[in-house]
């Protein structure tokens, strides 16, 4: 997370190209969108599990990173590919997200029915409800994504799960009790799945990262060149980390 405000900020300010940044996380990763309460974090089974615990500069609900393809772009808000508002920026940009899914052989759907979540009955993950325009196949989440915009910058992050089992993050969570737990186990596995669940099989991250690339290139018509971080990015991403994203100011704000 330190690492993508680091390009934001280089992005906005004019010293860096638009980026295209594939990932994965080790260890595995509990990340919570920007205004997610830290209280619904059931800490002592995270810290048992061995897994790292972060806020995302971008909104949304809980994610547990692992066993998948984390994409983020990062661009000035003039570039013409997320120029306009959230919506209009995120419909161009998955288009490529859709593309990339049809070179893994999936037949995606941007979603286009917002589901009203129930106020009494709060939902702390991100993958359990699809939202406006996020991408589904056979009527279940597939891809989730979420935009802040700094300045004259915008960074949108998005998780595509390849394998493993969805539920993992529920014991991450707190509910009231078992029953509640269970609950939303089996909300989640309706209402989300994984490239495998759909396939039968799951690429590699290799395979997952080269269709994004071709997708990104050949839909919104990009150049894509590797690139490595700059000794001034890598600085504040490691002043960022230091400071910010490890730091209980930032991480139990709410």
């Amino acid at each position: 997370m330190a690492v993508d405000e680091a390009l934001l900020e280089s992005v906005y300010n004019g010293e860096g190209l638009p980026i295209l940044r594939l990932y994965a996380w080790q260890p595995a990763c509990l990340s919570l969108g920007h205004a997610q309460p830290f209280s619904e974090v059931n800490t002592e089974v995270v810290e048992a599990q061995g897994w790292d615990i972060v806020r995302r500069p971008t909104g949304g609900r809980a994610i547990l990173h692992v066993d998948e393809l984390t994409y983020a772009v990062i661009a000035p808000q003039a570039e013409p590919r997320v120029k306009g508002g959230v919506l209009e920026s995120y419909l161009r940009l998955s288009e490529g997200l859709l593309e990339a899914l049809r070179i893994l052989g999936l037949q995606p759907q941007a979603n286009e029915t917002s589901a009203q979540q129930n106020p009494k009955q709060p939902n702390p993950v991100c993958f359990e409800v699809p939202s406006n325009y996020e991408i589904t196949v056979n009527g279940k989440k597939l891809i989730g994504s979420a935009q802040a915009r700094r300045r004259d910058g915008l960074l949108q992050h998005g998780a595509l799960p390849l394998h493993g089992d969805l539920t993992r993050i529920i014991s991450a969570l707190k509910f009231a009790d078992q029953a509640a737990q269970t609950k939303a186990k089996q909300r989640l596995l309706a209402h989300a799945t994984t490239v495998e669940r759909e396939l039968g099989t799951a690429p590699s991250w290799e395979q997952a990262s080269q269709a994004f690339q071709k997708a990104f290139m050949a839909v919104l018509n990009l150049n894509l060149l590797p690139d490595e971080m700059t000794d001034q990015e890598t600085r504040r991403a490691e002043e960022l980390m230091r400071e910010k994203y490890t730091h209980p100011c930032w991480m139990e704000r709410i």
